[in-house]
């Protein structure tokens, strides 16, 4: 039966292709062999006739197929007619005929020049769109500072705390077991290198400046931007896709005031406790490195801490961490604010929040570093 549904006749330059039967999904897998064999027929074709007058019944997959026909025949520079369609088919193959087909993308050196050009303007214009947003958000964020100073009593303290709560006091665990782990890490890999030079002390100088400077704060932000970052984009993102923050605006309700600022403000307050008490627990585990694997007493690594760092080194990582903190908050709630109707985007936006959260506080890290040294601190 699959061999009737398409028959064709070939005489010099002129192809003529006649349907039959059932064009159906059900009738898939014969349908693609038997068009595939025709539009791969050797010789010089300038016509193609196709009849569909034997055809008794025609679904979208069908028409599609007898679109791809005529398009596989028009892209070698046939002349292809189609003929003896039912009426009621018509309207269904007109639509399938408005749909454009994707370009792919040009491999010619000039040609593959400018789609490269292309993409590079693509991503520079997304790039500009998302500090956009991260503009705009900020100046949203201001504007409902101001209006909470003016009226406090209209500030969330109860989601404040709940934020709280899951930010700073659930997140303590891993960070104190994370940041104990860099610290052992660097005290035994500084063992190991300084010991060549009969310079084992100068890893408690190391570990103190490194981590009250920098490892402590970037691997706490890190850490939330991964945690609670991609978290917040997720409840935003779910809200946005129930329509939830739509409600918000129809009862009157601003939901960067309801949503967004209590969670911020949770960042602000939670990531410089977080960073304290992982920069004590990498300072703890560098310790007990350089006693178990060193042999530097607990009392003589205290001592030679104490003449290492200064209370800049300290102020210069809790100087840090509110503002990662308010990097991760600002780009997760607008990425969150960006998902659309499909749990594809909620994945995507999630991915990016966490992807360009750290990479702003790196950023920012770098940047930071860049101002203390100006400044001698």
């Amino acid at each position: 039966m699959s061999d009737m549904l398409l028959e064709g006749k070939a005489q010099g330059g002129q192809l003529k292709l006649a349907g039959a039967g059932a064009w159906t999904a059900q009738n898939a897998r014969a349908l693609e062999a038997l068009i595939d064999g025709e539009t791969a027929r050797a010789g010089k074709l300038r016509q193609v006739d196709i009849d569909m007058r034997g055809v008794e019944r025609l679904d979208t997959f069908g028409a599609w197929l007898l679109e791809r026909l005529v398009r596989d025949f028009s892209a070698r520079g046939c002349q292809t007619s189609v003929s003896g369609l039912r009426e009621d088919y018509r309207a269904l193959i007109d639509e399938l005929h408005a749909v454009k087909p994707e370009q792919a993308p040009a491999h010619g050196n000039g040609q593959s020049l400018t789609y490269a050009l292309g993409s590079i303007g693509q991503s520079i214009a997304a790039i500009g769109e998302s500090f956009t947003a991260f503009i705009n958000m900020l100046g949203a964020l201001v504007a409902v500072v101001g209006r909470v100073a003016l009226r406090p009593r209209g500030f969330r303290f109860t989601s404040l705390v709940h934020q709280l709560d899951n930010v700073a006091w659930r997140a303590v665990p891993i960070i104190l077991l994370i940041t104990f782990l860099i610290g052992c890490i660097i005290a035994q890999q500084g063992l190991f290198h300084f010991r060549k030079f009969g310079a084992d002390i100068y890893v408690v100088d190391m570990v103190g400046i490194l981590v009250l400077r920098e490892i402590g704060v970037l691997i706490v932000a890190i850490m939330v931007a991964g945690r609670s970052g991609s978290a917040y984009t997720a409840e935003l993102g779910s809200m946005k896709m129930r329509e939830e923050i739509d409600a918000l605006r129809t009862m009157g309700f601003d939901p960067i005031e309801v949503l967004i600022l209590p969670r911020i403000v949770a960042l602000i307050i939670g990531v410089p406790i977080l960073t304290f008490l992982g920069s004590m627990a990498a300072l703890y585990g560098g310790g007990i490195v350089c006693w178990l694997y060193g042999g530097i007493d607990p009392d003589i690594f205290l001592s030679r801490l104490k003449e290492a760092i200064t209370i800049d080194h300290f102020k210069v990582g809790m100087i840090k961490a509110p503002f990662m903190a308010m990097i991760v908050g600002v780009v997760a709630s607008v990425e969150g604010l960006a998902v659309k109707g499909s749990a594809e985007s909620l994945g995507l936006q999630t991915t990016a929040s966490v992807v360009e959260s750290i990479f702003l506080v790196i950023v920012l890290d770098g940047l930071f570093a860049i101002f203390f040294a100006s400044i001698g601190m």
